[in-house]
């Protein structure tokens, strides 16, 4: 069984990334529709905080949580 408060590392091959484009990269959603409603929901968190902006530039380190995945950008 998988430690729901495991952290996952993605590795982006470069510095930033956008948080729809992230979440559709980790396999977290398939599609862009599907992004912008969740998104837009409430139901993405971004280090631990609700964030609604589908274009938020994440960085490397940065923690993205969604239906209890919590995966972090990295290198």
């Amino acid at each position: 069984m998988t430690n729901p408060a495991a952290v996952e590392d993605v590795p982006i091959g470069g510095d930033d990334i956008r948080l729809g484009q992230f979440l559709k990269f980790a396999g977290l959603l398939d599609s862009g529709g599907n992004v912008k409603e969740v998104i837009a929901d409430g139901l993405v968190t971004v280090n631990g905080e609700i964030d609604r902006r589908r274009g938020r530039q994440l960085a490397i380190g940065d923690i993205v949580g969604f239906e209890g995945h919590r995966v972090r950008v990295s290198h």
